[in-house]
């Protein structure tokens, strides 16, 4: 005798499926990553990330308005900075009048509503492209987290909904929350790069940013002393709470795909939203084989975007976001 229960009852029209469907991918999942450079009529490709652009501040306002209109409403920063301002102390991210600080007053009067978070980091303005300072061979932690305290206070003051340290310096959310409280700017938020990882799916972004480490004597050739070992797990969940306790408002996993085990982990031990950031490896990689005709590009993104919020992800940091909206019609 056949069963009594079928599961395949509620597969049989798109109509069920979509009505009985768990996971629900929307406009307001996602965080969208936008890349600012010095400059005025810039809109130039990156050679790695096909149809993703580093943008002058007059083509930051076009995009802006036109993610609004998408119903994207939140956006991450970045800047490329010229190699003539780049030191080892990370001096030009201080400044009001830095490249940072106008992008964030940009957004902010194309859409005042617009959400900004702002990658709180010493890479795009390091001359060694690490996330601190180096010296004798080391990235300095101490010496780092009070730059980036100091960064974090400017960019509030710009008008940063959210500061998002992306750094692994050891104590730096902590410092940055104390800061912050300091200077009256109580409504802050933080995002913290809680759990990521010395991972190799990086590298168009630091073609996009031109923020890779540089290769000479007396200065580490990756990241790996200060961002995660991807073979450890239970490490992600200590790092993520101890970010909680240090007063971050969201944590994040970076990256994505691989790592949906550890968003899964993390979304069980915690009580504040999960971010995940879909990175540019990742990117790449699809728009790569999509290319070739290799695999179906719409039906692919939404896959992965679906398993990443399924995972846990309250958040997504993708550079997929205009792609969905244009799939989901």
């Amino acid at each position: 005798m056949y069963p009594l229960i079928r599961n395949r009852r509620l597969r049989s029209s798109e109509a069920v499926r979509n009505m009985v469907r768990e996971t629900i991918i929307s406009p307001s999942d996602f965080l969208v990553p936008l890349f600012v450079v010095e400059g005025k009529g810039i809109k130039e490709e990156i050679a790695s990330m096909p149809n993703y652009y580093r943008l002058s501040l007059d083509n930051l306002t076009k995009e802006v308005k036109e993610l609004w209109k998408m119903g994207l409403h939140s956006v991450l920063l970045f800047v490329k900075v010229p190699d003539n301002l780049k030191d080892n102390s990370g001096s030009e991210a201080l400044n009001e009048n830095g490249l940072m600080q106008m992008a964030i007053k940009t957004v902010k009067n194309t859409c005042p509503d617009m959400l900004v978070m702002t990658d709180v980091a010493l890479d795009p303005y390091s001359s060694y492209g690490h996330d601190g300072i180096v010296s004798n061979g080391q990235i300095l932690n101490d010496e780092s987290v009070e730059v980036l305290a100091e960064m974090s206070i400017s960019h509030a003051k710009a008008g940063a909904d959210f500061v998002a340290p992306s750094d692994m310096m050891d104590g730096r959310i902590l410092s940055i929350r104390e800061a912050l409280e300091d200077e009256g700017y109580i409504n802050t938020g933080i995002m913290a790069y809680s759990a990521k990882y010395a991972s190799a799916f990086y590298g168009p972004f630091r073609d996009a940013l031109d923020s890779a480490p540089v290769d000479i004597k007396n200065v580490p050739k990756d990241k790996s002393t200060y961002q995660m070992d991807f073979a450890n797990r239970f490490e992600a969940i200590r790092e993520t709470q101890m970010d909680i306790e240090e007063g971050a408002d969201i944590v994040m996993v970076k990256p994505g795909l691989c790592y949906l085990d550890i968003v899964r982990e993390i979304k069980n031990e915690v009580d504040v939203p999960v971010a995940v950031y879909q990175v540019s490896g990742e990117y790449a990689m699809v728009k790569a084989a999509a290319e070739k005709g290799w695999l179906n590009h719409d039906a692919v993104v939404m896959e992965q975007l679906t398993a990443i919020k399924r995972a846990g992800a309250n958040v997504i940091a993708s550079y997929f976001a205009k792609d969905v909206i244009r799939i989901m019609g």
